[in-house]
């Protein structure tokens, strides 16, 4: 049984998510442009979804996280197309400088586009005030400030074109290093909180707030110019859609991205697919209409979408965490061996950070059910996270059941399925509903990070408002979060009340 055990896992788990609605593939999949969690990935996205659609293609946009995320995505054909930067290709996802870099993509089926016009290219910034009390002007400069407090975003943390390369290659002695989402490095570098961070050159931030982009007098950072990398197949499939992005090349110009950035982050916080849409229509003329809101756009239906979103990861992962689990505690607490051997499995993925196993089921589930990104991987990881209360509570509460009272009941002749069914189960049903009450809260929680990952509900508003620093958006997945979370825990303290009177 023991070996059984992952395999009875893998089964119950495609099963589950085979069976919602919208995650098994469609037989015309549409044209999915993907972007990053940041400002100008989004505008980029909506454009090439946008131009996609003028190309008489059905096309949706899909935000997932970060740059793995992203290419695993176009490799996997989960996504068809999505903006990159040159400096990002070569640094971190083929980590070569190859002499031709477009061979280099196509061994890999991945086509890519001419520059679209301008770079965003990585560099330092600070307040202009501070630096000029440092003295500080490049980034050479800092070796002689090891006081100075650093944020950057994870990836930035992580990237070998990141902090690891800038400080190996400035030979910089801070140690006040932080990660923080970039869009708060910017309030906590205004606020004195940090004294340095990362800034891309085409944000809109550097003139709001006026600061100071430090020379990389030591030419560490690359080229980053913004292109279009797609699947190789997308061009027999919607050749028209390739023709429609690659449109964009050579078409838009440094300032006139940080103005589009601006008009999102800044004081307005337009909506991307506005800022995308005019772009379009000033500089090609093309008016193919914006990527639809959840809802019907008012607040009261972008909640219900939401909602109905976030439900879709949360149920299905409950029940077959339940549908699992209950049995899983009911052998361990038969058999002490194989008990051990589940409490410490389901201990282990308890302590996984939830992006990685977010990321890590992206191929997991591209194997089982052909479904990379979306609902799938989110559903996965939440079920898989939801085992360890309902196991160790089963276990428990049938473990605490006096030995005297099965020995009675099998003195009058019950099978042991009858003394499970007919006594143990009832007898442990308060403490496994409070596993599973646990196992639900949890769930509610841990499914907003599927925004990562372009799976919806509450993390999608949360992300976006966090990207933006756009507080009522942010509150807009936040508080439904936590509604849902009361009125599941409430749900179930009135099952088990009534479980426990029955009882």
């Amino acid at each position: 049984m023991t070996r059984q055990l992952p395999a009875f896992v893998c089964a119950a788990l495609a099963a589950t998510v085979a069976l919602v609605p919208g995650c098994s593939p469609a037989a015309q999949r549409p044209v999915v442009i993907g972007s990053k969690k940041f400002t100008e990935s989004v505008i980029l996205a909506e454009m090439g979804t946008q131009l996609a659609r003028a190309g008489g293609a059905e096309a949706r946009r899909d935000d997932l996280g970060g740059t793995p995320a992203l290419w695993l995505a176009l490799t996997q054909g989960d996504i068809d197309a999505y903006p990159e930067y040159t400096g990002t290709i070569t640094r971190q996802i083929l980590k070569d400088d190859p002499p031709d870099l477009a061979a280099a993509l196509a061994a890999q089926g991945v086509r890519i586009s001419k520059p679209l016009g301008f770079r965003n290219n990585y560099a330092l910034g600070m307040r202009k005030d501070v630096a000029a009390a440092k003295g500080v002007r490049s980034i050479s400069y800092l070796r002689q400030h090891p006081e100075l407090r650093c944020g950057f975003i994870h990836e930035f943390l992580d990237r070998p074109d990141g902090w690891p390369g800038v400080k190996r290659h400035y030979d910089l002695p801070q140690t006040d290093v932080r990660g923080m989402n970039h869009t708060l490095a910017y309030r906590a570098l205004v606020e004195r909180a940090i004294d340095v961070t990362e800034v891309y050159t085409t944000d809109g931030e550097i003139a709001q707030y006026d600061l100071l982009v430090l020379d990389d007098d030591r030419n560490f950072f690359p080229a980053y110019e913004a292109v279009w990398l797609y699947r190789a197949d997308l061009e027999s499939r919607h050749p028209k859609a390739v023709e429609q992005l690659r449109r964009l090349e050579g078409r838009v110009t440094e300032p006139q991205m940080q103005r589009m950035n601006s008009l999102a982050q800044g004081e307005q916080k337009k909506d991307e697919r506005e800022v995308a849409g005019e772009f379009l229509t000033q500089t090609l003329g093309v008016t193919a209409g914006a990527t639809a809101e959840p809802g019907d756009g008012t607040l009261a239906g972008r909640v219900l979408e939401t909602t109905r979103e976030h439900l879709k990861l949360v149920l299905p992962s409950l029940l077959a965490a339940v549908l699992v689990a209950v049995p899983l505690g009911v052998l361990a607490a038969r058999r002490p061996a194989l008990g051990r051997v589940a409490l410490g499995a389901t201990g282990v993925l308890q302590t996984v950070p939830s992006l990685a196993l977010l990321l890590f089921m992206i191929p997991v589930m591209k194997w089982l059910v052909d479904e990379g990104t979306g609902p799938a991987p989110a559903i996965a990881a939440l079920f898989l996270y939801s085992l360890l209360p309902i196991v160790r509570n089963a276990h428990a509460g049938l473990t605490s059941i006096p030995a005297p009272l099965r020995e009675s009941a099998a003195a009058l002749g019950l099978s042991p399925w009858a003394i499970l069914w007919r006594i143990e189960l009832p007898l442990a049903a308060p403490t496994i509903l409070a596993g599973v009450r646990t196992a639900a809260v949890i769930n509610v929680g841990t499914a907003t990070l599927g925004g990562f990952i372009g799976a919806g509900g509450y993390g999608r508003p949360i992300l976006r408002g966090i990207d933006k620093f756009d507080v009522p958006l942010m509150l807009e997945g936040a508080i439904p979060a936590a509604v849902l979370a009361l009125a599941i825990e409430g749900l179930f303290g009135l099952v088990e009340r009534a479980v426990a009177r029955r009882g």
